[in-house]
């Protein structure tokens, strides 16, 4: 699972000090109580963007976001879903097993979901 995203305003002040006051990564970490990787990336993005401290200061939080990671995509998951009510029914049959009815499914549907990892 993804680690929850650092608030813009605490990238906002990791630019500041590290552009304006011109502070070492590790100052930076501790006046913000970020990990030095966190500091150290937000700067990276910043620069691989070709931001400035000027340029941070005009942008809006939504347009700076998507400077540094991008437009959010929303995932679009179209595939089919088995229905649990078949499953559940046939489940009951002698020598019907959940496999056989995941194969069965993906006969039926080849991009549909394959089983997950866990």
């Amino acid at each position: 699972m993804p680690t929850e995203r650092v608030s813009m305003s605490k990238i906002r002040e990791v630019l500041r000090l590290r552009w304006q006051l011109k502070l070492t990564v590790r100052e930076v970490a501790r006046g913000v109580s970020v990990s030095v990787g966190v500091a150290q990336k937000i700067a990276s993005r910043a620069s691989g963007a070709e931001l400035t401290w000027d340029a941070v200061e005009q942008l809006d939080d939504v347009v700076l976001e998507e400077r540094l990671y991008g437009r959010a995509t929303v995932p679009g998951d179209d595939r089919p879903r088995p229905d649990p009510v078949y499953i559940h029914r046939e489940l009951r049959r002698t020598g019907v097993t959940l496999e056989l009815l995941h194969l069965e499914y993906l006969e039926q549907h080849p991009n549909g979901r394959k089983r997950s990892r866990r």
